[in-house]
């Protein structure tokens, strides 16, 4: 599957070939996969992939040609990894991405020659000041994390190349990523990328105040591919037109109200973004009129609007978002229309609409979006979901599915009334649908 800059993100692989690559890793000591049963020695590899949760402890003595350790499950007990690490002394690598733990065993910070260290999307809380004297360490993966700050002898890992830190914010439904909290020391990392050649830039807690210093950060940015900011608070404004944003950027993110009336003016600042096809905007307050305005972000492939929208009718003119594959709007409160012109949304693949209440029919026109694979509804007026729940053979409800009967995959959902139905199309003419758990 690929993502919507058109990289691969995952990929199916049948499970004869999977033993096949498995069986020629271990025969060239590249590496060995362990699932938690059966005999097991980390002789003669390098490599270590960790994809069961039933860990028994493993034999250290074997593990001292070890140099890279990944983690494949989220419930993985770090205190069956201390004896590895005690032994590894080569340790290059360790991924740790997506488990559970809250706190790093001691033994990872006597890895000398530790490059790599991703705590992507874990538990982890705090860092201890030990994370100091991993001198070689490159790259540290904290994103998504649940720490706030960083300890001030982070500014001692000279070596150090690329930071990624965030801490993960949940709102709802919502979640969302927050700055974190960075020593003044950190400016004394020589061998980070320079303001000239970074390429993923994110500020948090933004004030008006802060406008003209971050336009000339990003004036520095020739190379930069993604920006996030967040302002301080959702009602504080974003300076948009005070900002130059460098042709290069693709992804962009922004958290804090939009000024509408100054929206087509700002966008049409923006129309050497060629390379702009991921858009979120968050808490904007976007309305009938300053939405039109997006439009001319003709190579988007990504649109999302959270908690943004408070117009009640949304028009999507024709022509309009021609490369658009995935659309998701979350939080629009007073949503009850939707108009999608005939030739518009030509390549739209994914739309989602979470935590609409007043959204009471599908949008007007969805029977032209030829190319859609996967509609999902989320909390829209209940007597939408009850129309959707009834029998086919119903009148209204026969109407309604016949709008959608290229689309694959329909999923219907009430929080509230602990309600999910799948509504799924295998001949583009019959359906059906099944109650299920939430």
């Amino acid at each position: 599957m690929k993502n919507e800059f058109g990289r691969v993100e995952c990929f199916r692989m049948h499970d004869v070939i999977r033993h096949l690559a498995i069986d020629k890793a271990e025969e060239e000591c590249f590496g060995k996969v362990y699932e938690g049963h059966g005999t097991f020695s980390l002789r003669g590899t390098c490599r270590l992939s960790i994809q069961g949760t039933n860990i028994v402890p493993l034999d250290q003595s074997s593990a001292t040609h070890v140099r890279e350790i990944y983690t494949c499950m989220s419930s993985v007990d770090i205190g069956f990894l201390r004896p590895i690490l005690a032994s590894s002394l080569l340790l290059s690598t360790l991924d740790l991405e997506g488990s559970k733990i809250q706190m790093l065993p001691n033994e990872v910070f006597s890895l000398f020659n530790l490059r790599f260290l991703r705590l992507r999307k874990t538990g982890i809380e705090m860092l201890p000041a030990a994370i100091g004297r991993l001198q070689n360490l490159e790259v540290l993966d904290i994103v998504r994390t649940c720490l706030l700050s960083l300890p001030k002898n982070v500014a001692k890992l000279r070596k150090l190349r690329h930071l990624h830190a965030s801490t993960k914010i949940n709102e709802g439904y919502f979640s969302r990523q927050g700055g974190v909290k960075v020593p003044r020391g950190i400016r004394n990392l020589t061998g980070l990328h320079v303001l000239g050649k970074l390429r993923h830039f994110g500020v948090d807690d933004v004030t008006r105040e802060h406008a003209l210093f971050l336009r000339a950060a990003l004036l520095n940015m020739s190379s930069l591919v993604s920006l996030a900011i967040n302002m301080s608070n959702k009602n504080e404004v974003l300076p948009l037109q005070e900002l130059c944003l460098p042709e290069s950027l693709s992804d962009l993110v922004l958290i804090g109200q939009l000024e509408n009336k100054k929206m087509p003016r700002i966008l049409s600042s923006w129309l050497h973004l060629n390379n702009l096809t991921h858009l979120e905007l968050v808490f904007s307050k976007l309305d009938e009129n300053s939405f039109s305005s997006l439009m001319v972000l003709s190579n988007l492939c990504f649109l999302s609007l959270c908690k943004s929208y408070d117009g009640k009718t949304l028009c999507f003119s024709a022509q309009s978002f021609p490369r658009l594959t995935k659309l998701r709007i979350l939080g629009a409160v007073q949503l009850n229309q939707i108009q999608i012109a005939e030739d518009a949304l030509g390549s739209l693949a994914m739309l989602r609409f979470l935590q609409c209440p007043e959204l009471k029919r599908l949008p007007h026109g969805i029977e032209y979006l030829t190319a859609l694979d996967e509609l999902y509804l989320l909390d829209t007026a209940d007597e939408f979901i009850e129309m959707l729940r009834q029998e086919p053979e119903a009148n209204e409800c026969k109407e309604e599915l016949k709008k959608i009967s290229r689309i694959k995959i329909v999923i219907v959902q009430s929080t509230e009334k602990n309600f999910r139905q799948g509504i799924v199309s295998s001949n583009g003419n019959e359906f059906s649908g099944s109650r299920l758990g939430c």
